[in-house]
């Protein structure tokens, strides 16, 4: 059943006029603001939210696939399973040599937008645009202290500069610690309604409504983003063509030696955002955004709907629609700093959400599967579910391949070496053997990129890693069929203050 329409403000509505300034709007504005930042993206359309996880025939079809298997695998137990062998098999092969295309891509040095330090400087501050920095936090009072600093070492003009501490009105812990750390200037608290969903895309898509800014991001409470940012990004705009509707920088790991752990999480990280997210950017296949530091333009966000309150990677899901709307994401050269999970519980709570709505992003826009193939093309379409349906999936058959191969070499069972005849055994090699090395070598590329050798081992070890992950997956589908819009929360402050030996406020936006 549709939420009756609350009566509309007085006050303009968002993207009809400038919104008022945050204290003063009435609480019928603010009525309405939480209504659209729950229901606005499903009402205006429905099939676009991932408040339903399964649309019908989607439901029917993986009933119907289940019912397929079960009845195969009873027929001909050893013939089905040779089948389903072959086709993980088909998928292995295909995402990893798509991997290798998109790293390959990413490696040439035109594939991140670079702007010097003076180019970025040199901008006046009347030219420069109105800017909103959203910073949702919920249960978190040990970083609001990092985050009045890293607000104020950030180079913009304070007249241009809106930043909306985003806290839950029942947040008592929170709002406490930010009226004790005396939050001014060009913070300012905004309490969101309590209302469910509880997730970080409800709150930005209340912020938004109270946004005076052109250009509008998000920061976690933590992070840490390198000063000339903001001013790098207004570069990048004024230098690109009005269909670039996002600029997503680089985020790294403050913390990367702290533990294994951390060190994996940051080789990763130098991979995906200095190579994976770049080539997909020359490839023209939507790109999958990171849950901070993506900067995008206010009226691209009033024209497409924001984001999703009800998909768990809502950043992910706003990505792929800006593809689907016809517009283009830049890569970045500026970096910010983030706290690494430390911790393997919090990091597989943390990983599970993430596979979980890379899922729940496939499902939702592939509602209209032959009208996102027209909108984005072929090639992106497939990449787009190799990345977004096949990482996680593939996670989850890991598991099972693992412990296949465990089972051959403790016993060599008859029955598993029948379903790996050679037209499947051959490339199944291949993707054991040459996958697991070229992960490997994009991993010390990766550790290179981070400019800290001591990651060499996280990079030997990353076997283990994939151990984790293959939980996290597994965790994330359970938790797709059941709690599909449960936002695990990520406990931040575990670092106790391990800080790589660099410089987290060094400019890197090139040769100035």
């Amino acid at each position: 059943m549709t939420a009756p329409e609350p009566p509309r403000p007085t006050s303009p509505a968002p993207g009809s006029g400038t919104p008022p300034a945050p204290g003063s709007e009435t609480a019928e504005f603010r009525e309405y603001a939480l209504h659209d930042a729950v229901h606005g993206l499903r009402e205006r359309d429905p099939d676009a939210s991932a408040s339903v996880a399964f649309v019908p025939w989607q439901r029917n079809l993986l009933i119907a696939q289940v019912v397929v298997f079960l009845f195969f695998l009873f027929v001909t137990p050893l013939g089905t399973l040779t089948v389903v062998t072959g086709i993980c098999t088909i998928a292995y092969v295909l995402t990893l040599g798509d991997r290798l295309v998109i790293f390959r891509k990413g490696l040439a040095a035109d594939a991140i937008i670079r702007v010097g330090d003076d180019e970025a400087r040199a901008i006046p501050d009347e030219d420069l645009p109105a800017y909103t920095v959203l910073v949702p936090a919920y249960h978190e009072p040990e970083v609001i202290g990092q985050l009045i600093n890293s607000v104020a070492a950030l180079d913009y003009p304070r007249d241009k500069l809106q930043v909306l501490l985003l806290l839950e009105e029942d947040d008592d812990v929170t709002i406490e610690a930010a009226a004790a750390a005396g939050v001014h200037g060009s913070v300012t608290v905004l309490l969101v309604p309590e209302s469910q969903p509880r997730t970080k895309p409800k709150a930005c898509n209340y912020g938004l409504h109270f946004a005076t800014g052109d250009i509008i991001t998000i920061y976690d409470a933590e992070d840490l983003p390198e000063p000339l940012q903001l001013r790098r990004v207004a570069a990048t705009f004024a230098r690109l063509d009005d269909r670039v509707a996002c600029v997503q920088a680089k985020l790294a790991y403050r913390n990367g030696l702290q533990n294994l752990l951390t060190g994996w999480f940051t080789v990763e990280y130098g991979v995906w955002f200095s190579y994976l997210l770049p080539g997909l950017m020359r490839l023209k296949a939507p790109i999958p955004l990171g849950g901070t530091s993506n900067h995008l333009r206010k009226v691209v966000l009033d024209d497409i709907g924001a984001w999703d309150p009800f998909n768990v990677t809502e950043d992910s899901d706003l990505g792929v629609r800006i593809a689907a709307n016809g517009y283009t994401t830049a890569v970045l050269e500026s970096t910010t700093l983030e706290e690494a999970n430390s911790d393997p519980i919090n990091w597989i709570r943390q990983r599970s959400r993430w596979y979980k709505g890379y899922l729940q992003t496939w499902l939702v826009h592939t509602r209209h599967p032959v009208r996102l193939w027209r909108q984005i093309g072929a090639w992106p379409f497939v990449r787009f579910t190799l990345l977004l349906a096949g990482t996680p999936l593939i996670a989850c058959l890991n598991m099972v391949f693992w412990f296949i191969t465990i089972a051959w070499i403790l016993g060599q069972p008859i029955a598993i070496g029948s379903i790996f005849p050679p037209t499947i055994y051959y490339p199944a090699l291949v993707c054991l053997v040459f996958g697991n090395a070229a992960t490997i070598y994009m991993n010390l590329v990766g550790a290179r990129e981070t400019g800290t050798p001591r990651l060499l081992l996280p990079c030997l070890l990353v076997p283990i890693y994939w151990l984790l992950m293959s939980i996290a997956a597994i965790k994330g589908v359970w938790q797709l069929l059941f709690r599909p819009s449960y936002w695990e929360k990520t406990f931040h402050g575990l670092d106790s203050g391990a800080v790589d030996d660099h410089d987290t406020h060094a400019p890197t936006g090139g040769t100035p």
